[in-house]
């Protein structure tokens, strides 16, 4: 579990196919010294176990279902990725609850100045609009934002100076793609009324 704080912004050492699968090498200084072969990291929003730790490097292995849902397999040598450790019972939730599973994969409409931030646009997947709401949580590359806006499937969120500095949302442009999380409370909510609901087939 996470919260969609990004604590560090890693660095892609190598990519490796291996058949099916990719070994993927981050250099991680914050967040390697952390971690022991099994443990979680969340890498731009999708949890990954460590299959290798030799700080400040650390490698995980990416099945091909974790290939077929997210887009880890694009990444190559000197990209950058969000990183977060797994939150703790010690810790505040800062952000909003996040699994660290991909739903679907959005892509940037825009990213434009407004006042001392910015205004990031993204169309996410059809399917998932029934779970976003204005003034709701949504995590992007794992990334916790509130909602400011939502037409169809057009996502609007709000950028403070703080997540442009220290997330890889700095070097984001339009075209560019994301992965995203919705919040899994209304996932559940969904479900638990989902015998109380017309069907939209019904609707």
């Amino acid at each position: 579990m996470f919260t969609g704080l990004i604590q560090e912004v890693g660095t892609v050492v190598k990519a490796e196919r291996n058949g099916s699968d990719l070994r993927l090498t981050l250099e991680a200084p914050h967040s390697a010294p952390r971690l022991k072969v099994g443990d979680s990291l969340a890498v731009n929003g999708c949890c990954l176990t460590a299959v290798e730790v030799k700080a400040p490097l650390v490698s995980f292995q990416a099945v091909p279902e974790t290939l077929k849902r997210t887009i880890l397999g694009l990444l190559k040598k000197g990209d950058e990725v969000d990183l977060e450790l797994p939150l703790t019972l010690s810790e505040p939730l800062g952000g909003h609850f996040v699994q660290g599973h991909v739903d679907g994969v959005g892509q940037i409409l825009g990213l434009e100045p407004e006042g001392e931030g910015s205004r990031l646009k993204v169309r996410i997947p059809e399917a998932l609009t029934p779970y976003v709401v204005e003034k709701g949580s949504i995590a992007l590359d794992g990334i916790s934002l509130t909602v400011a806006e939502i037409h169809g499937d057009e996502v609007g969120v709000a950028l403070i100076p703080h997540t442009l500095k220290n997330t890889c949302l700095r070097s984001k442009k339009a075209g560019d793609y994301l992965h995203v999380e919705v919040d899994m409370l209304a996932k559940y909510v969904e479900k638990l009324a989902g015998g109380y609901l017309p069907t939209r087939k019904d609707s």
